[in-house]
Formats: C-alpha cells, structure tokens, sequence
C-alpha cells in the first residue's frame, strides 16, 4: 500500500466519523468538469494575428520568458498545462484562437470550419468546449463600443459576429456531445463622466435580441453574458452593467448570467449572490478569477472567497445548474503553470465544500443550536482534506506535490 493511499485511509476514518463519504466525494469531484480557459497559455493572442496587441478594455501584465512563439508551441504549453489537471475539464476558447490558415478571416465572418482542428483536440482528449467572441482587440472596437456602439456600421459587425459564434458553439455542442456555453462579454462604456445612460443600454439591448434572435437548441449551445463593474477605459460607465445583465436574462429563456468573481465592487463578492439566482431557478455561468483592488485577473488561489463560492454550489445542490469556468491571465509568472495552480485551486476548493457535513450545519442551523454550527464549522478547517486531495490526484494518475517539475520552462 503506498503512502497515499495510507493516508487516504486515515483521512477517510476520520471524515466517517463527521458523517462524511469521502469516496462519494472524489466521485462527484471527478464528474464535475471545470472549464480552464486556454487564454492563460498566451496572453489573449491568439492565432488571428501573432502581432495582435490587447485593447478594448483587457490587458496583460508582465513579461516572464516562455510565450509561444507559434501554434504548436502553444499546443504543446497547453497540452502540459491540461496533463497536469485532475478530473474532467472543459477547454475554453476566444474567437481569436481560430484556425485562419495565414489567411484574413474577418471577425463577422468567422465560420465552424474555422475551428475544426479543436474540435478534434477536444476529441483526442475527451473534454468539451466552450467558447467566447472577442469583442475586443479590433480597429472596430477602437471607439470603446461595440454592441453599444452609435455608430449602426460597428454595431451591425459586432451583432454578425455574436451570431456567427452561436453558430460555433452549437457545432462545438452537436460535435462533441457536451453543452458548450457561449458566453458574450463586452467592454463598452465611458471613461469619465456620462450623462445620457441609458441609450447605450437600449442599443445593447436591441444587439442582444438580434444576435439571439435564431433559437438554438440548450443540448447544444447555451449562451451566458458577462457583467462587468468597470474596466480600463469605462472606468466611469459601462452599460453592461450586473443590473443590466440580470434583467436581460430574465426575459431570454436560452440566455444565463454569467458573474466574473473580479467584476464587482471591492466589497462585494459573487458568492453571496449565487442562491438568490438559484431561488428562481436560475441556471448559472461563472468565470472564478482573483481581483487584486480591482478585476486585475489574477490567478486563483485557495482563497476565502473561492471557497466560498464552491459552498454555495454544493449547499444548494447545483452543480448541475452552476458552469464553472475560470478566467485570469497573468504574465509575470510562468503562462503554464499558471493554468495549472488556478485550475487545481479551483478543484480543491470545491473538494473542500464537498467534503463538509452539509446536512449536519443545516440541522444545526435549523434547531437554532449556532453554538454548534459555528463550532463544527472552525473545527472542518483543520481536518486532512489534502490527504484526500493527494488520493484524487492518484486516481486521476496526475502528479501530486511535485507536479511543477513535470513542466519544462
């Protein structure tokens, strides 16, 4: 019996006595996929342009050694990065991330055929898609509107290019047999000072309902917008506001909200506002990143509040209603590493919700003995999750402590 599984062992003994199944745990764990974005890998290039630069309201800090330098490159970062992740994943991709071919493919004229060599990827690795138009990095963007653009020229490009991406993302679906999530987000807004609010969020209404104008079966494709609080160049107004997006997706029933753990108030956090979607039955898209003062993308950590958004998942029983996503690019650290400590955070967060005796704190909470809820509460944190951990990685045959060493930077 090797070490690992000695310790799983005594873990699993001491999580019985609490009431916990921790075997059911690593199950559950390991049917629960989690989309890792293959953005990390290269800063947002992308394949459209090799040269391209990031702008439109996003932004990439650092220079650390190790950008591919090519497609293959790139492939072969990602590869690494994904044989190094437990359990089931999903791949998420950008609309830059096309197969052009050296040629100019316009982004209103980006086509399924475009990405037929992910879709055998996805194949080869057993993993679905989901995917995001860019609609950003483009001399149509330029203005800082796109959706919400004035101008009926730059907005009719950016709707062609919304629609054209449902399209991919039911081919991703039909293909691989897994709901691929669409999500849109935009970086429209004003740097200073706004006063007329609310004719950019009629005219990004008005794109909204005409890029989801064609019904697209849920088997396939579920389309997700993505609020945002501020961002670089709408530091003062943004009419893709959280507000804007909850009313929007009450009135579209193929259309969710999508919460990026970095897109809000300092003070507020996404986790405390997953059940009052979930009440009214809500099915939800989340992009779990660390902000650092502001939506700076960081790289998740085991932190409190990652925590705390795999709680609400599990304690309102919606890992089927809840895609987990994760959305961060630094560039001062090492690109595949990166993708890798985020998305084993993120599991091992959601191991940890899993691991707790949910039924007992609800029982406690409801015979109104908060003595014992808050004391069974503290002493979880100091039981071995990570011995359980450990066990997961065995399983998944994925290397446990000493997985940095299998990347090669």
């Amino acid at each position: 019996m090797s070490r690992i599984e000695q310790n799983y062992r005594a873990a699993k003994e001491l999580y019985a006595d609490l009431g916990v199944n921790t075997d059911e745990a690593l199950e559950i764990l390991r049917n629960t996929p989690v989309s890792v974005h293959c953005w990390q890998i290269d800063d947002l290039t992308g394949f459209e342009n090799p040269n391209a630069v990031l702008s439109g309201g996003i932004a990439a800090f650092g220079n650390a050694p190790g950008k591919p330098k090519s497609k293959s490159e790139f492939i072969q970062n990602l590869d690494q990065a994904l044989n190094l992740i437990p359990g089931k994943n999903k791949l998420a991709l950008h609309a830059v991330y096309l197969e052009n071919n050296g040629k100019k493919v316009e982004r209103n004229e980006i086509r399924p055929e475009h990405f037929t060599g992910w879709v055998e990827y996805a194949k080869k690795r057993n993993i679905g898609l989901d995917f995001n138009p860019t609609y950003f990095s483009h001399p149509m963007a330029e203005s800082g509107f796109t959706l919400a653009s004035r101008d009926e020229g730059v907005r009719g490009f950016w709707i062609e290019h919304g629609k054209r991406c449902r399209e991919i993302g039911a081919y991703f679906g039909k293909e691989l047999g897994q709901v691929c999530v669409t999500n849109h987000w935009i970086g429209d807004g004003y740097k200073d000072h706004t006063i007329d609010k609310v004719s950019p969020r009629l005219r990004l209404k008005d794109s909204l309902d005409k890029i989801f104008e064609k019904p697209i079966s849920r088997e396939f494709c579920v389309d997700s917008v993505e609020s945002k609080l501020f961002g670089l160049g709408s530091e003062s107004y943004v009419p893709g506001s959280h507000e804007f997006y909850t009313n929007y997706v009450m009135t579209h029933q193929n259309c969710i909200l999508c919460m990026d753990a970095g897109h809000f108030h300092p003070t507020e956090t996404v986790s405390s506002k997953i059940s009052s979607y979930l009440a009214f039955d809500q099915e939800l898209m989340l992009h779990v990143s660390r902000p650092v003062r502001w939506d700076s993308d960081h790289v998740v950590m085991l932190d409190d509040e990652t925590k705390a958004i795999m709680e609400e998942i599990v304690r309102c029983h919606a890992l089927d209603r809840v895609h987990i996503g994760l959305d961060f690019f630094d560039a001062s650290i090492n690109r595949i590493a990166a993708t890798v400590i985020g998305a084993r955070n993120a599991k091992k967060a959601l191991l940890l919700a899993l691991l707790q005796p949910t039924e007992e704190l609800v029982r406690a909470e409801l015979e109104d003995d908060f003595t014992k809820r808050l004391a069974l509460s503290e002493e979880m944190k100091m039981m071995p999750f990570g011995l359980v951990w450990d066990m997961f990685c065995e399983q998944e045959g994925k290397p446990t402590e000493d997985w940095l060493t299998r990347i090669q930077y």
